[in-house]
């Protein structure tokens, strides 16, 4: 994990571009953490960051441990149904 500052970035976007393919990049603004650059490494990848950052996909989640928890399931073929795949 690489740290470098907010300036540092704006001047050379495009190669911490390349390094967060390699190793998340933490941006800081008066060396405090603003925000994280993370590389795909893949064109799909973005789907899956979206995806994890989405607080509906989120809430599945915590719904689906919760099931586990009280030994209820949904078979892969429900889940397949649901989301159309």
């Amino acid at each position: 994990m690489k740290q470098v500052s907010i300036d540092e970035v704006k001047n050379d976007l495009s190669g911490y571009l390349q390094i967060a393919e390699r190793e998340s990049v933490i941006i800081t603004r008066n060396g405090q953490p603003i925000g994280i650059l993370i590389g795909l490494e893949d064109a799909e990848d973005w789907w899956e960051e979206l995806m994890l950052r989405d607080p509906r996909f989120e809430a599945e989640i915590a719904q689906a441990r919760q099931s586990l928890r009280e030994r209820k399931g949904v078979s892969i073929e429900e889940v397949k149904a649901r989301y159309a795949v």
